[in-house]
């Protein structure tokens, strides 16, 4: 079993950053690939960005790509998200998922979930 606490959300201006962070429960977090997505409201959640196991290898959505980066610290059990020049539509909850495996599905087929953290981004 995994919990997963996402912290580091917030209001922010249009070009403005924030860094999102995720703590996972449990040993073996270096067993669990990682992903973060986002629900708007009134929309499909979305997938954002995911990671390996060991940080080697990081996949992103279009919408995000140059702006936000994934990243990890398997000592501190925790996954992060910066995100820079944020626009409105960056708007959403955001929720870390892990999955038991080396590398991340390319789907939302995620074993464990956060609670989510909200972004509102004002323009």
């Amino acid at each position: 079993q995994v919990q997963l606490v996402e912290s580091g959300g917030g209001l922010v201006q249009a070009g403005g950053s924030l860094r999102l962070s995720c703590a996972a429960s449990g040993r073996a977090f270096s067993g669990y690939a990682m992903g973060w997505f986002r629900q708007a409201p009134g929309k499909e959640r979305e997938f954002v960005a995911a990671i390996s196991w060991n940080g080697g290898s990081t996949y992103y959505a279009d919408s995000v790509k140059g702006r936000f980066t994934i990243s990890r610290d398997n000592a501190k059990n925790t996954v992060y998200l910066q995100m820079n020049s944020l626009k409105p539509e960056d708007t959403a909850v955001y929720y870390c998922a892990a999955v038991y495996r080396l590398y991340p599905p390319m789907n939302d087929e995620y074993d464990y979930w956060g609670q989510g953290t909200q972004v509102t981004v004002s323009s």
